[in-house]
């Protein structure tokens, strides 16, 4: 009999993956943290202060909508925070040997290439070719060589087959 796994589970599994990032990320987050805490939290804060100067709570829409900004406000300050102190910053890999994390791959599917970065959940952006390593793309290549054929099953039931072409 197989016991699923709770949702909790699974979070902190994907959790200990989405840790990874960049210098560059890292930095944008930090200065997007203090951006946030230093004017844009205050600056809400005294819009709520200020809205709630006008009466009854419970009828003062722009109170309810100017709280509601600085809860989300708020909740984005935590999860970043969060981000930044169980970062682990990607280190250059200069052994391009077997596919690791951070290199730049391409591949020949067909006899058309292409190229995909390798980095961390929170850095993907697949229209300019970064791809995470959880993603079924990201984890079929890893530790695989130039030459390697790679056959990943897609969402769609089709067999998608390429060949490593090379690795930066």
């Amino acid at each position: 009999m197989q016991i699923p796994k709770r949702k909790s589970e699974q979070n902190v599994r994907r959790a200990q993956t989405d840790t990874l990032m960049t210098r560059e990320k890292y930095d944008q987050l930090v200065a997007e943290l203090e951006k946030m805490e230093k004017k844009i939290q205050p600056r809400l804060a005294e819009e709520v202060l200020r809205l709630a100067q006008f009466g009854d709570f419970s009828e003062n829409a722009a109170y309810q909508i100017a709280k509601g900004k600085l809860r989300g406000l708020n909740q984005r300050i935590l999860n970043i925070k969060n981000l930044i102190n169980h970062a682990e910053i990607i280190e250059p890999n200069e052994n391009t040997e077997r596919i690791q994390l951070g290199h730049e791959v391409t591949i020949d599917v067909h006899g058309e290439t292409k190229k995909y970065r390798l980095l961390g959940f929170h850095e993907t952006d697949p229209a300019a070719g970064i791809i995470s390593t959880t993603s079924p793309l990201g984890a079929s290549l890893l530790g695989k060589k130039v030459g390697d054929k790679v056959s990943i099953l897609l969402a769609n039931g089709k067999t998608m087959e390429f060949t490593i072409a090379k690795i930066v």
